[in-house]
């Protein structure tokens, strides 16, 4: 991490039963589980470790406990922003893929290729973006240079921001692997031609 660099830290929340079942979440505030509690036990020292100026997250639980736990191990408090949160899925909220591509089997395809926005009565990617980069952006905008912030979200929320924040193309989804849980991108703002880097994916702790 360069000195006078502005760096975030993008984690994706840890495991819940539903990401066990692949049964989507969307707004439905899911807890963590035991595997979900220990992946974020496990990441919080060492996000600890980068001192972070700022910790947002998603006030979700399953994004708000994974910030707890880096909360207790940093001297920084912890902000609750709804703008973080993951894509409302509409009528597919609480659907395994299974019962999503029995019932709505075009928008399952649709999904499959990296359209995300599809559900029926869901939001669309463009709302989520919007939402999510804004906040991000601010964030940034907040540290200093050669300080760092964390942010906690949701892994389709994040992974769509992400390719907006970094100016590729809506079809580049389909080359990024998904954030496993606890799992953690780095973008960096060198202030130097208004373009962020994107310096890590997917690392994890575990």
């Amino acid at each position: 991490m360069s000195r006078t660099d502005r760096t975030l830290v993008l984690l994706r929340h840890g495991q819940t039963a539903w990401n066990l079942e692949r049964r989507a979440q969307g707004h439905s505030d899911v807890e963590l589980d035991n595997t979900g509690h220990a992946q974020a036990a496990a990441v919080a020292p060492y996000l600890a470790g980068l001192a972070p100026a700022l910790l947002w997250s998603s006030d979700l639980a399953r994004a708000r406990q994974t910030a707890e736990y880096v909360a207790k191990e940093a001297p920084v408090e912890l902000r609750l922003d709804p703008r973080l949160r993951e894509f409302d899925l509409g009528d597919r909220t609480g659907l395994t893929r299974t019962e999503f591509a029995a019932a709505y089997p075009e928008e399952y395809r649709e999904f499959r290729a990296g359209h995300y926005d599809i559900g029926p009565g869901g939001e669309t990617r463009a709302d989520v973006v919007a939402r999510v980069t804004v906040c991000v952006e601010e964030a940034l905008a907040t540290l200093l240079p050669g300080e760092c912030g964390v942010v906690v979200g949701h892994g389709g929320a994040l992974k769509v921001s992400v390719l907006e924040l970094l100016g590729w193309s809506e079809g580049a989804v389909a080359g990024l692997h998904a954030l496993d849980n606890c799992g953690w991108a780095v973008i960096q703002d060198s202030g130097v031609d208004g373009r962020l880097r994107l310096a890590a994916w997917n690392r994890t702790a575990l």
